[in-house]
């Protein structure tokens, strides 16, 4: 694939709260994007993100996608619609990037990435968390086996109660808490401990008044006998934060899936009986993802390593919602 210098030129598809809020600010700090068109359902909130953030505003999703404005799209839709619209743009010729879940069932995460291979595309699932050098450093300490051998994860994402409305109340949408924060510690699992993951329990906290899981635990097994135990929902106390155990330490970090542009983050190690904080620099990891986007277009043979750790994960990530949901004792309330 040729290099080229001029920018990427990048199409939102779906005026969502989290592309106004930090994704498109994040785009226009980052070198080698553009915003070239915008389409949203409501024809004036297109035309307001355009007069925003730049763009021709387009009178539709089909529209984008028929044209030539853009050469990659970011979706932004609600979670039942992202696949969706994925296999669209693939179709139309277009690079993807989406917010997480990619998908909410494993055959179609795999018939994503089989068509994104088939036609030379690059397909990202939205996690930002990966791309931030917090973690970045933990793979490294893990890799040097500061740790010893991995024994344990635990990983918690919960939030608190949303407002009347909200969509991840909405069933028809594909609310419900796995789907919207319990991919961040299963991610987070199958990052530490590999692929390889089977379920070995799961509860969900089922919401009569919603129609949706308002959160619930996993228990995960890896092949040589690690586990990890995964916490999430939207009736909690605010948490984001995993713990690596591993025979000769310890490894914590907070505020890990959605870290603030401005918290320089801080690893906590224990081995044996020292204690050392490691701290990490303040990074905006929407920048760091819309980066590595753009290097998955323009360079894929320098990233091409982790760009497919990243579809396989996604694709494991979407098999482990299966597991989950089989796996389940739903307790209604």
């Amino acid at each position: 694939m040729a290099v080229t210098s001029a920018p990427l030129r990048l199409g939102l598809l779906g005026c969502g709260d989290i592309a106004a809020r930090r994704t498109l600010p994040a785009l226009h700090r980052t070198p080698g994007l553009e915003l070239a068109a915008v389409a949203a359902r409501d024809p004036a909130r297109a035309a307001s993100f355009a007069a925003r953030f730049g763009g021709v505003a387009l009178s539709s999703y089909d529209e984008l996608l028929a044209g030539d404005e853009t050469e990659a799209v970011y979706l932004c839709l609600p979670t039942m619609l992202h696949a969706a619209w994925a296999e669209r743009a693939l179709l139309a010729g277009k690079h993807v990037l989406v917010e997480k879940p990619l998908a909410t069932c494993g055959p179609d995460a795999e018939k994503l990435f089989a068509l994104a291979a088939e036609r030379g595309l690059v397909l990202l699932e939205n996690f930002m968390f990966l791309h931030h050098h917090a973690q970045k450093k933990v793979t490294e300490l893990l890799t040097a086996h500061a740790l010893g051998e991995l024994r344990a994860v635990s990983a918690a994402f919960t939030i608190p109660p949303r407002p009347e409305g909200d969509t991840r109340y909405d069933p028809a949408l594909g609310g419900g808490a796995l789907l919207d924060n319990g991919v961040y510690p299963l991610r987070a699992a199958l990052r530490l401990l590999g692929g390889d993951l089977t379920v070995a329990g799961a509860v969900l906290r089922h919401s009569e008044r919603y129609g949706v899981d308002t959160g619930g635990a996993v228990l995960l097994a890896a092949p040589g006998g690690a586990t990890a135990q995964v916490r999430f929902g939207m009736e909690h106390h605010y948490r984001s934060w995993y713990e690596i155990q591993g025979s000769t330490g310890t490894l914590a970090v907070d505020h890990v899936y959605t870290t603030a542009p401005d918290v320089a983050p801080v690893l906590r190690l224990t081995a044996g009986t020292d204690r050392t904080e490691i701290r990490i620099p303040a990074e905006d990891h929407f920048e760091a993802v819309l980066r590595f986007f753009a290097a998955a277009v323009r360079e894929r043979r320098h990233v091409a390593g982790e760009l497919r750790l990243l579809g396989e994960e996604s694709q494991r990530q979407a098999g482990l919602l299966d597991a989950v949901r089989a796996a389940a004792v739903r307790v209604s309330r």
